[in-house]
């Protein structure tokens, strides 16, 4: 079966789950992977699919050299690892945009990586955000505007 076939019998694994009478979603749902590289996509798509980790933040300068509306409140993702295997589904809940220097301990714990320290989640960020930013010819700084987003996981 190819990934693409994987992933539209996992969406409608999804579907086929919801309750009888409720309301299907009406938008496109995203798929997708975090992060920038494959090690780090395959262990946040675990840390996603153990329901460790239930938040996420991008830069909005990213979203918006992109051209890409940051998630809203209701999207649904459907995460897969590196490879493009379906592992789960999440739902946005919460988005907030604030400044990389007022991202709080709650949030970083609830990223659910490495130790969830605040001091452990700037150090990885900086990196990324390093790596990112650097292909729209900007640089991270402690006030740039970052998308916090919460989401929970819905299936399976």
């Amino acid at each position: 079966m190819s990934k693409q076939a994987a992933v539209e019998a996992f969406w409608q694994a999804y579907l086929a789950s919801l309750p009888a009478g409720s309301e299907r979603p009406a938008e496109p749902y995203e798929i997708g992977y975090f992060a920038d590289n494959e090690q780090d996509a395959d262990e946040l798509g675990e840390l996603v699919r153990a329901g460790i980790k239930t938040a996420t933040c991008g830069s909005l300068w990213w979203y918006e050299a992109e051209n890409e509306a940051p998630p809203k409140v209701g999207d649904l993702f459907l995460v897969t690892n590196w490879a493009g295997d379906p592992l789960c589904i999440v739902e946005t809940t919460e988005v907030q945009v604030r400044p990389f220097n007022e991202v709080d301990a709650q949030f970083a714990y609830d990223e659910g990586e490495g130790d969830r320290s605040l001091a452990y989640w700037r150090r990885v960020h900086v990196a990324f955000f390093t790596r990112e930013l650097a292909e729209i010819g900007r640089e991270p700084s402690e006030s740039m505007p970052l998308v916090c987003e919460r989401f929970r996981k819905v299936f399976p």
